[in-house]
């Protein structure tokens, strides 16, 4: 009933921006070449969603309603702020959003040091039962806790130069279950236990996602067609606005 009470908030301002709706959390994705219009489409967008929320008798909870500007090394921030009424919205450098922690410039090290954290959890588990369990019971213990934790969301932040930490925690897995030294090698350990090392799975994941929607991608005759665009109209601002 809450779903289709809230089905037309995106449809508000799904013009202006790129509404993303999961159960109770929605965030709206702002992008615009020019910074003045940046700044106006979001306050305008706030304003519609602050309107929606008035017409349809709810309450926004401004304690938990957050802007996360992206930049990179070659963008700069704009200065602005969003507010409706009397009420700011708060700048934040993180949002944990669908188990994943986007970070303003855009680099995974915050959300791979959060699974580094979780891994070392199912590192202490493995080697807690494994004087007691069989290997195949460690295997399927290891895809139940670790690599469920390791495949969430390896298509966005696989290729980051943090994951090899990610590897090492892995590795002392595969040497705890196959009771190797810390200093074995592990490859024909992850052979004999069908177990993707972390690049190998992101791999897959890419190849997967690719193979599903090979209908969004273009193909090399098609890429020849498009204009190149200068230099200068490459800068895309964009602000994540979620609200929980």
């Amino acid at each position: 009933m809450f779903l289709i009470y809230v089905n037309d908030l995106s449809k508000s301002v799904s013009d202006k921006s790129s509404p993303i709706l999961f159960a109770d959390d929605i965030s709206f994705i702002v992008a615009n070449h020019d910074k003045d219009k940046f700044k106006f489409h979001t306050n305008e967008i706030f304003n519609e969603i602050n309107k929606w929320f008035c017409s349809n008798l709810l309450t926004l909870n401004y304690d938990k309603t957050y802007i996360l500007q992206f930049s990179t090394k070659t963008d700069y921030k704009i200065n602005m702020q969003v507010s409706f009424g009397d009420r700011k919205i708060a700048t934040a450098q993180s949002l944990k959003f669908l188990g994943l922690t986007i970070y303003a410039n855009l680099t995974w090290k915050h959300h791979i040091n959060e699974l580094i954290t979780r891994l070392n959890k199912a590192c202490y588990a493995i080697r807690s039962i494994k004087p007691f369990m069989s290997l195949d019971v460690l295997r399927s213990t290891y895809f139940s806790y670790a690599h469920s934790i390791i495949s969430y969301g390896i298509l966005f932040w696989g290729n980051s130069s943090h994951s090899e930490e990610i590897i090492k925690v892995q590795k002392r897995i595969n040497r705890i279950i196959m009771n190797l030294s810390k200093n074995a090698s592990c490859w024909q350990p992850f052979k004999e236990l069908n177990i993707l090392p972390v690049p190998s799975q992101y791999i897959l994941s890419v190849l997967l996602f690719l193979t599903k929607n090979k209908d969004q991608f273009m193909t090399n005759s098609q890429m020849h067609k498009i204009t190149t665009w200068p230099t200068s109209d490459l800068y895309v601002p964009a602000a994540n606005l979620t609200i929980y």
